[in-house]
């Protein structure tokens, strides 16, 4: 006996590795209720009711002779043929049942039947009725409330599976696709926010239990609030995901998504440039990464920061993103070239500058100077300095202090310091942190 399921998949959201992240497959389970039959408890004839004895009499000679059918090799058309007038005479039996036990075998008939006839509804109803006679062992309870969430499911009763599959996944149920098929169960009746928190439910759950939760709820998660133009909720799922797996695609769709929901200058995007080159989401298909090479290059200005650009510009036409034809390409390549001399010509009287300086201007711009030149120690001296000097944008020094701590492996001052932005840029530290977070393990 087999349950169908809705195929559940994200499409592509243009060329970007977010549509390939948050791709998810379809919703399958690994057992289905074909066991509920294996499961159900014997029972003595003597306590059924007399009515039901009377009424069911047709319908337990049915089952007799399915039985046999199944003994002596009967394929599943002759197994359908013997059960021609099970549906009637499954009918009348349920209408006769009365006591708890009386349901309980009238169910366990029509999640067999309903397994031979393809008859997902009456499964369903087989499985409730199991249910609400009270007599499935306790121990067994999570796994018939499966199975019913399961059929009420395929049946589109998403209010029915919901109801289900609640108790279910609070349970910590051991099919991981428990939770996707609640999620998924609210968001059919538009409620997407409720879907994500039952995700998040699982989630929590799992990892009180000491488990490890599966891709796929991140993924179905991140579909989700994209799809619904939830951005916290987006963001949140993708930073969690990284956290949990942080791949290079997962860290470039996290990326896209908070620069998606966010609102960035090109500073911000220089961060996420530099985060994305940091974590490895670079090394991804070059349609999905040329946009984000271009992005950063133009972030950094050639003009401004020159050794950043020329590091990065090569980088992308020797992984073959870009092109050194490429006009854009040729021209950011020359003008980083013929301008890193003399800028690093003009650092120690720049150093100085920004050390007499009244205020933290002088010291934030010495202080990216020598971030894109891959000095992070004087880094971080000229970012503290910026801070304390003040009259300067806080939260860009405090996210760049924290990229020039990890840098050298100072993982918990950078997330002190990433902790400590605010604004438009607290979700990108926030992505950041993760990042430490995931360099500082074994």
């Amino acid at each position: 006996m087999r349950a169908t399921f809705k195929r559940v998949t994200g499409g592509m959201i243009g060329k970007t590795a977010l549509a390939l992240a948050l791709t998810t497959g379809a919703l399958t389970v690994g057992a289905t209720a074909a066991s509920a039959k294996e499961k159900e408890p014997k029972v003595e004839k003597a306590a059924y009711s007399k009515e039901f004895v009377a009424a069911a009499g047709p319908m337990q000679k049915t089952m007799t002779a399915l039985d046999e059918a199944k003994k002596k090799g009967a394929d599943a058309a002759a197994q359908a043929a013997v059960l021609a007038n099970a549906p009637a005479e499954l009918a009348a039996a349920e209408a006769a049942a009365k006591s708890p036990l009386d349901r309980m075998a009238v169910g366990g008939w029509a999640v067999t039947v309903g397994g031979v006839l393809n008859d997902l509804p009456m499964r369903q109803r087989g499985m409730q009725n199991m249910l609400d006679s009270g007599q499935v062992p306790a121990a067994s309870v999570p796994d018939y409330q499966f199975y019913l969430g399961n059929f009420a499911y395929s049946n589109k009763d998403y209010p029915t599976a919901v109801k289900a599959l609640t108790a279910v996944v609070a349970s910590n149920y051991k099919d991981d696709t428990a939770a996707e098929l609640l999620a998924d169960s609210y968001s059919q009746q538009g409620q997407n926010a409720e879907a994500l928190t039952a995700l998040k439910t699982a989630l929590d759950v799992r990892k009180a239990a000491g488990g490890v939760a599966p891709e796929g709820w991140f993924k179905r998660a991140n579909l989700i609030a994209y799809k619904n133009r939830l951005g916290p909720q987006a963001i949140e799922w993708s930073t969690m995901m990284v956290e949990n797996d942080p791949t290079p695609l997962n860290w470039l769709g996290a990326g896209q998504l908070v620069r998606e929901f966010g609102t960035f200058t090109n500073q911000e995007s220089l961060d996420l440039g530099r985060l994305l080159l940091r974590s490895g989401a670079f090394q991804n298909d070059p349609k999905y990464v040329e946009r984000e090479y271009v992005e950063y290059i133009e972030a950094a200005d050639p003009r401004r920061l020159p050794g950043e650009v020329l590091k990065v510009t090569e980088m992308a036409v020797k992984s073959g993103v870009l092109k050194a034809n490429d006009a854009f390409v040729a021209d950011a390549l020359s003008q980083s070239k013929s301008r890193i001399a003399p800028d690093k010509a003009s650092l120690p009287a720049l150093d100085r500058d920004a050390r007499a300086g009244k205020d933290g201007k002088s010291a934030l711009a010495m202080a990216d100077a020598y971030l894109s030149y891959d000095e992070p120690a004087k880094a971080e001296e000229m970012y503290k300095m910026a801070i304390e000097k003040g009259a300067i944008d806080k939260d860009r020094a405090l996210t760049r202090l924290g990229i020039a701590q990890l840098d050298q492996d100072k993982f918990e001052e950078a997330k002190a310091s990433f902790a400590q932005v605010t604004g438009a840029r607290t979700n990108l530290a926030r992505l950041w942190s993760t990042f430490a977070t995931t360099q500082a393990r074994p």
